[in-house]
């Protein structure tokens, strides 16, 4: 990972061709998911959590990992076609192709975590489950902003529950997220190598759905740069002439402040 945006957007991004390049990229990245545990069982009975993280959480080449609500899936895509349409930019969503991680937790469940009955499912067996599958999903997601160049944090009322000097979060995974970039390693791209020596922070990560439980985590987001949505819209109205352009493009229109500089 290289450099991190904190996108702020204050409506529904407009659909138009867009939307519909973004989803026909991720149907395709969809195609990997493997939604059954025949594959996975060894031969003692236990399951294979490698294998089950590298068939259901696939590592994929992406550009640009973009951090988002669930409930703004429809900017989220529209901001991978776009970047597709004018850049050939690949984004990664994880929501919609890592977006199996509750099929995976239900049919574990099915198999292992009933009740004697059978009518209901045992509550500590429920919660050892549910910690496998999440850290699975977790170490996936980290995996994937280091090996992204770059983290676009979409900042919208879905994502951020208090927009105010200190901003908050309701989405654990959001938070989780966050945290992670602020100390995972900063790699600068060969081809800046010999231009920059500067770097900055990122986040993402999608959210899971929540019951009625609710509980905020304040939001650190400085070391993230700022766009606005003018910001981007000028960025794709720009001429470029590969992904990797196109990011050096947005990098050199919004230079890293100073305090983020490597001595």
């Amino acid at each position: 990972m290289y450099r991190g945006f904190n996108l702020r957007i204050e409506d529904e991004l407009e659909i138009h061709q867009y939307h519909e390049i973004g989803l026909e990229i991720l149907k395709i990245l969809k195609n990997s998911v493997q939604p059954t545990l025949k594959n996975y069982i060894l031969p003692e009975g236990t399951l294979d959590g490698n294998k089950i993280m590298e068939d259901w959480f696939p590592e994929v080449k992406s550009h640009i990992f973009l951090s988002h609500s669930h409930k703004d899936f429809k900017n989220a895509i529209y901001i991978a076609g776009a970047l597709y349409s004018k850049f050939k930019i690949l984004t990664f969503i994880d929501s919609t192709v890592w977006g199996y991680s509750n099929e995976l937790l239900q049919i574990i469940d099915n198999k292992y975590c009933k009740s004697e009955s059978g009518e209901t499912y045992d509550y500590n067996n429920r919660n050892y489950s549910t910690t496998h599958v999440h850290l699975m999903l977790s170490s996936a997601l980290h995996k994937m902003i280091d090996n992204s160049e770059a983290v676009i944090f979409l900042n919208t009322a879905n994502s951020v529950s208090t927009r105010t000097i200190t901003e908050k979060t309701n989405s654990p995974w959001i938070f989780s997220e966050i945290s992670t970039t602020k100390i995972i390693r900063k790699r600068t791209p060969i081809r800046l190598r010999k231009i920059t020596k500067s770097f900055s922070d990122t986040i993402s990560l999608s959210e899971s759905q929540r019951s009625q439980l609710n509980i905020e985590y304040d939001l650190e987001l400085t070391h993230l740069t700022d766009l606005t949505l003018y910001h981007f819209e000028s960025w794709l109205n720009s001429t470029c002439y590969s992904p990797e352009d196109a990011l050096d493009k947005l990098y050199s229109q919004h230079p890293i402040n100073s305090k983020f500089l490597i001595k």
